[in-house]
């Protein structure tokens, strides 16, 4: 269940619409860019998926300066 020509061409179409023909490399090159990214981000084994320590009672709120 893909999508054709036609209903990628409607799209297209949509897009054009929406952002005007001057906003499309902009557009497009900050998609790549975003992708470029979430690869990299995906890629790199150094992602610290664990919550943080919770707060301890001896330790001063974060919204208060020292």
């Amino acid at each position: 269940m893909g999508l054709g020509v036609s209903e990628l061409l409607i799209i297209l179409a949509i897009i054009l619409i929406i952002f005007g023909a001057g906003k499309l490399p902009d557009l497009g090159d900050s998609i790549g860019r975003s992708i470029k990214n979430f690869r990299r981000a995906i890629r790199n084994d150094e992602i610290d998926v664990t919550p943080p320590p919770a707060n301890r009672q001896d330790d001063p709120p974060k919204d208060e300066p020292r």
